[in-house]
């Protein structure tokens, strides 16, 4: 750490996936980071109970998916406001969404931060920041009820729906009221008479009873019009009460773990930073959990905002790079936020949202449609805004197998430390001999594409590159075609702008 007068680099709120994989990209840095969580340990909770394709990616990427692998259950379908799609093979190596809980996730992320050094002080509950032009003094309430404090240059807010660190440093949340309410448990079902229900709608409502674990039900029960007082206590007797109302039974629920509540309302920070404060998953954005695209969103957050944190903390960049967090993933969370308003349209009870569904499950047939539906939820096809017309700049890098002078590997497997890959597929001279002068930060790597075409989602096969920058997070920079002279003035542009000026001498 380099900073006089600081306790650590980065002070990170909350200590759930978001925060976790935020505090494990700074590590692979080399930043010093400490997570601060206001519960004394993990509450068992699991909200979420999925990961997506990208994220399974992400995850690979790291050289960590295996561990996730070996826990959850890989299923071959997903669903739009509970109308199945399919996936295609081709897409991705990891096509299929992961059945895996909460629970599961934040315990093998906090072991991989352990392993890489991450502080993690629980019991600790951010209270107060003040900001001057060095950095933030973060005020905490502790167990012990003695005020402490954390000094750092930054600090990002990963500390949920009701952010403290997003009210404290007044950064707005606009969006949508909520229009429905639901409550969610994981309780025993002996009554239940078949394996599960997926979002059986009445004209109460709708309810759905996952079989994450035998012998345990995920139940939901969603009742539209009907807005909870959001300090009305959660009980099992209210979750009891819900399915009666919805399903007509309760099934004989008994034994419950956990109860919680949810709702639609869907809002968004207006900003993602605000000078040397920022957001980071549902510190940033709340909505509908419809597709399991929360956690989803915040992890690849993090994994966006993880290496341009640590270049500006490391001074390998200007601040203003942390502007391009904001742009990048502002927009991904507006499509969200769109696709699960129309999700909780789409299940609300009633004649005319039956018709709706009716329709819109017909279309749901077509190729071109269930694709649509599908990148929008398994985030494949985000592409950020970059200064190329190349097709796969700002795009995420097909994880194409590759023949190296040290044997096969593949694209993904280059990002197992999390720094930038300029990947020269033709032996060429040109892009390498530009790359030099960033030698310190980007890893230079000749290799052998094994296929000459490589898939990309929305769309289909390209021909394979002969060169491409990737970033750390597993986006593409910067890319070359074979058989035109590489654009080595717009490599280094793109090595400048996102990597830092290029070492002296």
């Amino acid at each position: 750490m380099g900073h006089t007068g600081m306790d650590t680099d980065v002070v990170i709120a909350g200590a759930g996936p978001t925060g976790l994989m935020l505090a494990c990209e700074l590590r692979l840095a080399g930043v010093d980071v400490t997570v601060v969580e206001k519960l004394a340990e993990r509450t068992g909770e699991s909200r979420a109970g999925g990961i997506h394709s990208r994220t399974l990616e992400v995850l690979d990427q790291r050289g960590i998916l295996d561990r996730f692998l070996a826990v959850g259950e890989l299923q071959p379908v997903g669903h739009f406001s509970g109308l199945y799609l399919e996936f295609d093979e081709s897409e991705s190596r990891h096509p299929y969404p992961l059945m895996i809980l909460q629970s599961d996730i934040e315990r093998l992320l906090q072991e991989w931060a352990a392993e890489l050094g991450v502080r993690v002080r629980r019991s600790a509950e951010v209270s107060g920041i003040r900001r001057d032009a060095a950095g933030v003094t973060v005020e905490l309430r502790t167990a012990q009820a003695r005020p402490a404090t954390l000094r750092a240059p930054w600090l990002v807010g990963c500390d949920g729906g009701r952010s403290t660190v997003r009210k404290l440093a007044g950064i707005d949340f606009p969006g949508t009221e909520a229009t429905m309410t639901a409550l969610i448990g994981d309780v025993e079902l002996p009554d239940l008479p078949e394996d599960y229900v997926w979002v059986r709608r009445t004209p109460g409502g709708d309810y759905s009873a996952i079989a994450f674990e035998p012998g345990w039900h995920r139940v939901i029960t969603s009742e539209f019009d009907r807005g909870a007082d959001r300090e009305e206590p959660v009980t099992f007797e209210r979750l009891r009460e819900s399915l009666t109302r919805v399903a007509g039974t309760d099934f004989g629920m008994r034994n419950p773990r956990w109860v919680s509540r949810f709702n639609d309302a869907a809002r968004q920070a207006a900003r993602y930073r605000d000078g040397r404060v920022l957001l980071a998953g549902d510190a940033a954005h709340i909505h509908f959990p419809a597709g399991g695209q929360g956690l989803n969103m915040g992890v690849q957050d993090a994994v966006n905002l993880g290496w341009k944190l640590a270049a500006v903390v490391r001074g390998r960049a200007p601040e203003s790079l942390l502007d391009s967090y904001h742009a990048e993933r502002h927009p991904v969370g507006e499509r969200v936020l769109h696709n699960t308003r129309a999700q909780s349209a789409l299940v609300r009870p009633g004649p005319q949202t039956d018709a709706l569904r009716e329709v819109f499950g017909s279309l749901m047939v077509f190729d071109d449609v269930n694709r649509y539906l599908r990148h929008m939820l398994n985030a494949l096809d985000i592409r950020y805004p970059v200064d190329s017309d190349h097709v796969l700049a700002g795009r995420r890098v097909p994880d194409a197998g590759l023949k190296t002078a040290d044997g096969a590997t593949r694209v993904h497997e280059l990002l197992h430390a999390a720094r930038p890959v300029l990947l020269d597929l033709r032996g060429g001279t040109g892009p390498t001999a530009v790359a030099r002068g960033w030698a310190d930060r980007v890893d230079l790597v000749e290799a052998r594409a094994e296929d000459d075409h490589w898939p990309v989602p929305a769309l289909g096969e390209i021909p394979a590159p002969a060169a491409l920058l990737v970033r750390p997070d597993g986006h593409v920079a910067w890319a070359a075609d074979a058989g035109a002279a590489p654009d080595t003035a717009g490599l280094r542009t793109a090595l400048t702008t996102w990597f830092g000026p290029a070492l002296r001498g």
